[in-house]
Protein backbone atom coordinates (compact mmCIF):
# COMPACT_ATOMS: atom_id res chain seq x y z
CA UNK A 1 0.00 0.00 0.00
CA UNK A 2 1.96 3.29 -1.00
CA UNK A 3 2.02 6.42 1.31
CA UNK A 4 -0.14 9.39 0.29
CA UNK A 5 1.93 12.12 -0.79
CA UNK A 6 1.39 14.35 2.70
CA UNK A 7 5.28 15.30 3.29
CA UNK A 8 7.79 13.64 5.71
CA UNK A 9 5.19 14.30 8.93
CA UNK A 10 2.86 11.46 8.01
CA UNK A 11 2.30 9.28 10.46
CA UNK A 12 0.36 6.10 9.87
CA UNK A 13 -2.26 5.07 12.05
CA UNK A 14 -0.48 2.27 13.61
CA UNK A 15 2.17 4.49 14.49
CA UNK A 16 0.17 6.93 16.25
CA UNK A 17 -1.29 4.37 17.95
CA UNK A 18 2.25 3.13 19.24
CA UNK A 19 3.20 6.38 20.49
CA UNK A 20 -0.04 7.34 22.62
CA UNK A 21 0.17 4.25 24.41
CA UNK A 22 4.18 4.47 24.67
CA UNK A 23 3.02 8.60 26.06
CA UNK A 24 0.56 6.81 28.49
CA UNK A 25 2.85 4.65 29.86
CA UNK A 26 5.37 7.23 30.77
CA UNK A 27 2.63 9.47 32.10
CA UNK A 28 1.84 6.64 34.67
CA UNK A 29 4.94 5.35 35.54
CA UNK A 30 5.87 9.00 36.13
CA UNK A 31 2.83 9.23 37.82
CA UNK A 32 3.01 6.11 39.81
CA UNK A 33 6.75 7.18 41.05
CA UNK A 34 5.00 10.23 42.55
CA UNK A 35 2.72 8.69 44.83
CA UNK A 36 5.45 6.35 45.89
CA UNK A 37 7.55 9.36 46.53
CA UNK A 38 5.70 11.51 49.11
CA UNK A 39 7.12 11.11 52.29
CA UNK A 40 8.70 14.58 53.29
CA UNK A 41 12.13 14.63 52.82
CA UNK A 42 14.48 18.02 54.58
CA UNK A 43 17.07 19.56 52.13
CA UNK A 44 19.98 21.22 54.21
CA UNK A 45 21.30 24.12 52.95
CA UNK A 46 24.07 26.11 54.43
CA UNK A 47 23.76 28.40 57.07
CA UNK A 48 21.46 26.28 58.92
CA UNK A 49 18.76 26.90 56.00
CA UNK A 50 16.50 23.89 55.84
CA UNK A 51 13.70 23.43 53.20
CA UNK A 52 11.39 20.41 54.07
CA UNK A 53 8.85 18.85 50.67
CA UNK A 54 8.07 15.46 49.53
CA UNK A 55 10.64 14.01 47.81
CA UNK A 56 8.86 13.94 44.22
CA UNK A 57 8.85 17.93 44.70
CA UNK A 58 12.60 17.48 45.45
CA UNK A 59 13.46 15.45 42.60
CA UNK A 60 11.77 17.68 40.04
CA UNK A 61 13.40 21.11 41.12
CA UNK A 62 16.72 18.98 40.95
CA UNK A 63 15.77 17.98 37.35
CA UNK A 64 14.69 21.06 36.21
CA UNK A 65 17.60 22.92 37.51
CA UNK A 66 19.73 20.44 35.94
CA UNK A 67 17.82 21.03 32.36
CA UNK A 68 17.99 24.87 33.07
CA UNK A 69 21.66 25.28 33.38
CA UNK A 70 22.58 22.76 30.62
CA UNK A 71 20.09 24.97 28.44
CA UNK A 72 22.17 27.89 29.74
CA UNK A 73 25.45 26.33 29.45
CA UNK A 74 24.53 26.19 25.73
CA UNK A 75 23.25 29.54 24.68
CA UNK A 76 26.84 31.02 24.49
CA UNK A 77 27.66 28.53 21.81
CA UNK A 78 24.13 28.94 20.24
CA UNK A 79 24.98 32.74 20.19
CA UNK A 80 28.23 32.52 18.55
CA UNK A 81 26.75 29.67 15.72
CA UNK A 82 24.14 32.22 15.27
CA UNK A 83 26.77 35.17 14.79
CA UNK A 84 29.07 33.34 12.36
CA UNK A 85 25.45 32.46 10.02
CA UNK A 86 24.61 36.12 9.75
CA UNK A 87 27.54 37.51 8.67
CA UNK A 88 28.17 37.08 5.20
CA UNK A 89 31.17 34.94 4.52
CA UNK A 90 32.41 34.05 7.27
CA UNK A 91 30.66 30.86 7.94
CA UNK A 92 32.94 27.58 7.85
CA UNK A 93 30.34 25.65 6.61
CA UNK A 94 29.93 27.78 3.44
CA UNK A 95 32.99 26.95 1.09
CA UNK A 96 33.20 28.63 -1.94
CA UNK A 97 32.35 26.33 -5.38
CA UNK A 98 35.43 25.20 -7.06
CA UNK A 99 36.15 26.34 -10.28
CA UNK A 100 37.17 24.16 -12.98
CA UNK A 101 40.84 24.55 -11.79
CA UNK A 102 40.33 23.20 -8.50
CA UNK A 103 38.32 20.10 -9.95
CA UNK A 104 41.32 19.80 -12.10
CA UNK A 105 43.96 19.41 -9.49
CA UNK A 106 41.67 16.99 -7.04
CA UNK A 107 42.04 14.87 -10.18
CA UNK A 108 44.91 11.90 -9.70
CA UNK A 109 47.55 11.57 -12.67
CA UNK A 110 48.16 8.24 -12.03
CA UNK A 111 45.84 5.12 -11.64
CA UNK A 112 47.93 2.49 -11.56
CA UNK A 113 47.45 -1.03 -8.99
CA UNK A 114 50.38 0.18 -7.51
CA UNK A 115 48.48 2.90 -5.94
CA UNK A 116 45.13 1.92 -5.35
CA UNK A 117 47.04 -0.74 -3.29
CA UNK A 118 48.97 1.60 -0.95
CA UNK A 119 46.08 3.13 -0.48
CA UNK A 120 44.00 0.24 0.50
CA UNK A 121 44.75 -2.15 3.75
CA UNK A 122 44.78 -5.85 2.69
CA UNK A 123 41.87 -8.21 3.48
CA UNK A 124 42.69 -11.55 3.13
CA UNK A 125 42.82 -12.50 7.03
CA UNK A 126 39.71 -10.13 7.93
CA UNK A 127 37.16 -13.05 6.93
CA UNK A 128 35.02 -11.02 4.25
Amino acid sequence: MPFPDCGASYNPPRMRILVWLLRAFLFFALFAFALNNLEPVTVHWFFGVQWQSPLVIVVLVAFGLGCALGVLAMVPAWWKHRRTRREPGASLERAPAPGPSAAAAEVPTTTTAAVLEAEHPPREGLGL
